[in-house]
């Protein structure tokens, strides 16, 4: 590995990442990252390493505000992968096509408007993402040269239809990415594509299920959500080799029943279509692994799920459910269970029966109590119960000690008073969300949750936080804006895995409110140097007490009456220098 002084990344392997295109279902609590500052690299410094005898295979350069491919680039013969995407790259160099050996090329998320000739001689190429650029139409007819192209992204160009030559001429592609254009039909050529197992088509204007997909056989993922489509044709059945199929937020009122012959489908997505039947011989499916029908009102649907023993991941929100089929006891392979925005009173006990449940998501009901069968849910990890209508904390959560976390928010429902000491019991815990409610205090109980990272309890009506939250050494964030707090405890600067404190919204005095504001190294900072201050006042008093225990209070007062003394004398000779002053004003 070889790295300019700019951090930039040349491998002297060939060290190929494949991108993960944005497929499958959503999880509501899953944290994004953040993004971080692009890194400004200046134009004509050097980007890459001189006098090197290493073959260098693969250079990343993504997210440096690049405005051009640097000439150096172009002399690294043996290169083979290279990502400059999240850039401000207008044109392509022509000399591109010096690299013979490139395989991988990332340009995503530039400027370019056009395609040199030159891209399209690059005979090695395998991969292309091109996406998010406002790429002309014309220009895209350089990637019909591409024959050994196996990858080829075109998200986001404002792109109204496919060029044929790209459908007659590349026909080892494997992946097409067109998702987020302007589409409405595939041309008939696209049938050509004998070798395209993934298609990702969501967010165009497809009314109609494109049929020429049918033909092609070897095809393992559809996604086309988010689109018009009202109907699905019964050609869907030839593709035997269909893993995924995404068709979330259509127009479909109905499945035809030659799905059943797609034998290998395991992720089927329907949510959000305004659909109420689902043809009886799904059940048969041995390999179905994740199903989504959130959004939809389908009539058989409690008892037919129940025969889907493959299952691991079912997602039911705002399916208008008010209890579940006694045949939910067979799902013993589900993982993951969506039931939120549904008409629950309380949670099905058969639920409970699903040994190996690890998230189980109830928001938005109207359960009032939790069955102490819960606690045979041993593997379940995540809880959530927000928006609910608990008079009381539900004590029963802490049945289930191997819980990570837990989801108490009440923006919606009736608002908790109180978190039970009882908390500890769920040692396992690493998040605890319980925004929204009305908490005057938390326990210090708290602080004993040795694993707990992330701590919410914003709005909500806290007026102080106990100190033994500076014992949870893992702690990474405190949410705790929107309550009366007026200080933090003072030994928070101890934790170094703290990295978000959020307290705006609160009559803050300690830290002040305009070192709040300054962000968490600030109030931290802030926390670190009071402390400091304290331990030295600290420090000199237990100088002087120690003096006093040896020596009695004597040495004491005497150090007291030689310290009066001097002021006395320093006062004298400040009156003795007035003097002067006087009498000279009195002679004029």
């Amino acid at each position: 590995m070889a790295k300019s002084q700019h951090s930039m990344e040349a491998s002297t392997k060939n060290t190929h990442y494949p991108k993960r295109d944005p497929v499958g279902f959503e999880d509501n609590h899953v944290q994004t990252a953040q993004v971080l500052p692009m890194n400004e690299v200046p134009e004509n410094e050097a980007l890459i390493p001189r006098n090197s005898t290493d073959r260098i295979f693969f250079i990343d350069l993504a997210d440096r505000q690049l405005k051009t491919i640097s000439p150096e680039v172009f002399s690294l013969e043996h290169l083979e992968e290279l990502h400059m995407e999240r850039n401000l790259i207008v044109n392509i160099p022509k000399e591109i096509n010096l690299l013979r050996n490139m395989k991988v090329l990332y340009l995503d998320h530039n400027r370019i408007q056009n395609i040199c000739e030159e891209l399209g001689k690059m005979k090695s190429i395998l991969s292309l993402d091109l996406s998010y650029n406002p790429l002309s139409y014309s220009s895209l007819l350089v990637i019909s040269n591409l024959q050994s192209l196996r990858q080829l992204r075109l998200y986001q160009i404002k792109l109204d239809e496919i060029p044929v030559q790209i459908c007659k001429h590349l026909y080892h592609i494997e992946l097409l990415g067109l998702s987020d254009n302007n589409l409405q039909c595939l041309p008939k050529e696209t049938v050509n594509l004998k070798n395209l197992k993934e298609i990702f088509l969501k967010n165009n204007r497809f009314e109609n299920f494109p049929t020429v997909l049918c033909k092609i056989v070897t095809l393992e993922i559809i996604d086309l959500e988010q689109n018009l489509i009202s109907h699905i044709p019964e050609e869907i059945g030839s593709l035997t080799n269909l893993v995924k199929l995404f068709l979330a937020f259509n127009n479909l009122s109905s499945i035809p029943p030659t799905l059943r012959h797609c034998q290998k489908l395991a992720v089927l997505d329907l949510s959000h279509n305004p659909l109420h039947k689902l043809p009886p011989d799904l059940k048969n499916f041995t390999k179905k692994r994740e199903l989504s029908l959130a959004g939809n009102s389908p009539e058989e649907l409690p008892a037919q799920t129940g025969a889907w023993t493959s299952l691991t991941h079912v997602y039911l929100r705002n399916t208008g459910l008010r209890t579940v089929h006694r045949s939910f006891t067979k799902l013993t392979s589900v993982r993951v269970l969506d039931l939120s925005e549904n008409c629950f009173d309380e949670i099905p006990k058969g639920i409970c029966s699903m040994k190996n449940l690890e998230v189980l998501n109830l928001d938005d009901n109207q359960i009032q109590e939790i069955p102490a069968e819960i606690q045979e849910l041993t593997n379940l990890k995540c809880l959530s119960l927000s928006k609910n209508q608990f008079n009381i904390f539900p004590v029963e959560v802490f049945l289930v000690e191997s819980l990570e976390k837990l989801y108490l928010g009440q923006n919606k429902g009736i608002k908790l008073k109180s978190l039970p000491g009882d908390i500890t019991k769920l040692q396992n815990l690493k998040e605890l969300h319980i925004d929204n409610n009305r908490l005057e205090y938390l326990p210090p109980a708290v602080g004993s949750l040795t694993h707990l990272k992330i701590l919410d309890c914003h709005n909500n009506l806290l007026k102080e936080l106990p100190e033994s939250l500076s014992q949870i050494q893992g702690l990474q964030k405190l949410l705790v804006q929107n309550n009366q707090l007026s200080k933090l405890p003072g030994n928070l600067d101890n934790l170094k895995q703290l990295q978000v404190i959020l307290v705006d919204g609160n009559p803050m005095t300690d830290p002040p409110t305009e070192v709040c504001s300054q962000g968490t190294s600030a109030i931290l900072q802030y926390l670190q140097q009071k402390r400091f201050k304290k331990a030295k006042a600290s420090k000199i008093r237990n100088m002087w007490r120690g003096l006093i225990t040896k020596k009695g209070i004597g040495p004491l007062l005497a150090m007291k009456d030689m310290d009066n003394k001097k002021k006395e004398k320093k006062g004298k000779e400040k009156g003795k220098q007035k003097k002067p002053g006087k009498e000279a004003k009195a002679k004029k």
